[in-house]
């Protein structure tokens, strides 16, 4: 069987605030389109295939768009942990990560009524506590590493690298869910000249490059997880939101294929053995 999680960051805002460090009007605008347009199609679309989803939410957006962030999840959607305001957790002391973490997971269970399962760092980077903090925090997983394509596995606390040499650490009670910048909308779609990204390729093209992607798994990875990030704000356009229909039905049409949120795959994975 192969699995396909739609997951979806919903950053709205807090990644101009934070990570880009632009507040002008036109710049947040950029964020706002994401729960005032991009939302709203990725719902309905989401509906009218009877897919379920994961989306990673900063607590900024639950507080910024409290609506949208109820309408995700009274569609039977998860919500995940994205950090507090889209914030890296690379150079924060333990003791900061920890507080940020804890903040983001009880505003994110005080807007949706349940308490996040997983985490997505927004950086797509952990520092050496993360994987520890999630598992005091009562985590099941992550979604930030790069170690496999459509094999989920143990996040490890503790490697050790020098130049020595490498050390790997003991696994964690935390499953990885591997992301790939091939199988993210940012940097196919995303331009921007402050920092410099180039985005803006024919929704064809890279719907051709997903689906390629799908295939390889489903016919090369028994029991594969097929893993798609997407942003509300740019695959919220109508093309690309018409593609990414499109790409849904290629995959449901294919034999031995079910979809399913995160948190869902980790529970299964987990009394599978992994």
């Amino acid at each position: 069987m192969t699995t396909v999680c739609l997951t979806f960051d919903f950053d709205a805002l807090s990644i101009w605030i934070s990570t880009f460090k632009q507040t002008t009007p036109t710049a947040l605008s950029r964020g706002e389109y994401g729960a005032r347009v991009g939302l709203g199609r990725i719902l309905a679309l989401l509906a009218a295939r009877g897919v379920p989803a994961t989306f990673f939410v900063p607590a900024h957006t639950a507080r910024a768009f409290p609506a949208a962030v109820a309408d995700i999840a009274a569609a039977g959607h998860e919500v995940a942990a994205h950090g507090l305001v889209h914030e890296s957790p690379v150079g924060l002391t333990r003791a900061e990560e920890e507080e940020r973490l804890a903040r983001s997971l009880d505003i994110l269970a005080e807007a949706t009524g349940s308490r996040p399962a997983g985490y997505r760092s927004p950086a797509w980077d952990l520092s050496e506590h993360t994987i520890e903090l999630l598992e005091e925090h009562g985590l099941a997983y992550d979604s930030s590493l790069m170690a496999d394509d459509f094999r989920p596995f143990r996040a490890r606390r503790g490697d050790i690298v020098s130049d020595e040499g490498f050390v790997p650490g003991p696994a964690s009670g935390i499953v990885e869910f591997p992301v790939a910048w091939e199988l993210d909308d940012y940097p196919y779609f995303h331009f921007a000249a402050r920092p410099l990204n180039q985005g803006l390729r024919s929704p064809d093209e890279v719907g051709a490059i997903w689906r390629a992607e799908f295939d390889w798994c489903r016919t090369e990875r028994a029991d594969g997880v097929f893993t798609l990030t997407t942003h509300p704000e740019i695959i919220g356009r109508g093309p690309r939101i018409a593609m990414l229909g499109r790409l849904i039905d290629h995959m449901a049409a294919a034999d031995g294929v079910a979809f399913a949120t995160l948190s869902a795959t980790a529970a299964r994975l987990r009394a599978d053995g992994l």
